[in-house]
């Protein structure tokens, strides 16, 4: 069984509710367990997830954002 564990990412192209249920939606296809908060002021998205890093990076740009870091 995959451990949960905890990711920061920080995000461009985040402005509005829509885009928070664009990228939980498309986290949570993957992992229904995930939990996501996204902080729009600062760009931040916290993803408790069993699906590596590099995996939710690549969700949240598959779905039109640009991770920073």
């Amino acid at each position: 069984m995959n451990t949960l564990h905890t990711e920061t990412f920080t995000v461009d192209g985040m402005s509005c509710q829509h885009c928070v249920r664009t990228i939980t939606q498309a986290i949570q296809a993957r992992d229904a367990q995930a939990q996501v908060q996204i902080d729009l002021t600062t760009h931040r998205v916290v993803v408790s997830s069993t699906l590596p890093r590099a995996d939710l990076a690549a969700l949240i740009h598959a779905e039109g954002y640009t991770v920073v870091d």
